[in-house]
């Protein structure tokens, strides 16, 4: 099986912003051609980060959502993977914006579900302290379960426009979600009919058991950070943690994050992920070495936009390619990561979560 390959559109706290990107970050131009290359190269997705304040490091950035819906007509075959936070969030909204970006990109849409811990991000929206963080991960696997009911909440031939009856839905098929829980209560239904995919593919960041527990319970991929001495041991750890939460079915796709860039004079970089520098064959090298250790994907963050993008998608690819380690696939973002369908929860004969 070969293996499957993503790409961060911007900086994820590795490296100072460069000069003038604070402006740029709300052009077109500035994600028109990264992420034009990367569907060329055949790419899975592409990851577009977001938050409520200001970055930690690099500049401000505009809306993630927001941001994939307009690169979605400049693009034919990559997934579009947002961070949207759950955190100071309606699930509701949520719901229909994602699902929204889904019939955008013609079912190539993914969420990257993030919380907020910071106070200035708090004190920013001024609902409420932040909250500790076992708490957020267990308001965010509420959101995620909303989310989830909500978009399966008009099954797939909910519309049926009958023009004789004048009728444009089958009320029959579409359903209240019904949720109660400790921190969202959700009667639905959504406001948007099902997403193309059924369910857009829900990602997690995850360094910790606890986080790696929470992205067995609600996700379908999940991003590690482990250092090449550790993949085989965060493996383990991720898969523990599916059977801790009881999850069945399609097991978690484990993506590692790597900082990449064959630029030797950027300096040091800090990250929270693995930094190679060198070239692409030295890159090509280690995710051969990893896959062999239970890693299915990729996702590169480069260093520095756009020449270590250039470097994934002209010359790493390529080699990737011809070591027989990728093949570009096409369809749905759920088809090309090895997913099944997205089976409606209100369907005969489902079960219901």
């Amino acid at each position: 099986m070969s293996l499957r390959l993503a790409v961060a559109l911007d900086r994820h706290g590795w490296h100072p912003a460069a000069p003038g990107d604070a402006a740029a970050a709300f052009t077109a131009a500035h994600w028109s051609g990264p992420v034009r290359a990367a569907d060329a190269a055949g790419l899975d997705f592409v990851t577009v980060e977001d938050t409520f304040g200001p970055p930690e490091t690099g500049p401000a950035r505009p809306d993630a959502v927001l941001v994939a819906a307009r690169l979605a007509p400049l693009t034919r075959h990559v997934g579009l993977v947002p961070v949207a936070t759950t955190t100071h969030t309606e699930p509701f909204h949520l719901s229909t914006a994602l699902a929204t970006l889904d019939y955008l990109t013609g079912g190539r849409a993914g969420w990257q579900v993030r919380v907020s811990g910071r106070p200035e991000e708090a004190a920013l929206l001024g609902r409420r302290a932040p909250l500790p963080a076992s708490e957020l991960l267990a308001e965010a696997a509420d959101a995620v379960e909303v989310v989830r009911r909500l978009w399966d909440s008009w099954q797939d031939d909910a519309v049926i426009r009958d023009v004789a009856t004048g009728r444009y839905l089958d009320r029959d098929r579409v359903h209240y979600v019904d949720f109660a829980g400790r921190y969202f209560s959700v009667k639905g239904p959504s406001i948007v009919p099902r997403p193309p995919q059924g369910q857009p593919v829900v990602t997690a960041l995850a360094h910790t058991p606890s986080v790696y527990e929470f992205a067995a319970r609600t996700a379908d991929v999940v991003f590690v950070t482990p250092a090449e001495g550790t993949v085989a041991e965060v493996v383990g750890a991720v898969r523990a943690a599916e059977a801790a939460a009881g999850r069945t079915g399609s097991p978690l796709r484990i993506f590692a994050d790597l900082v990449v860039s064959d630029r030797p004079d950027l300096g040091p970089l800090d990250s929270d992920a693995t930094v190679v520098i060198g070239p692409p064959e030295e890159l090509a090298d280690l995710l051969e070495r990893w896959r062999g250790r239970g890693i299915e994907g990729f996702r590169l963050r480069p260093a520095a936009l756009p020449g270590d993008l250039e470097a994934i998608t002209r010359r790493l690819v390529p080699m990737l390619r011809a070591r027989g380690l990728f093949a570009p696939r096409a369809g749905r973002l759920r088809d090309r990561l090895g997913l099944p369908p997205a089976r409606n929860r209100y369907a005969e004969g489902a079960v219901v979560a």
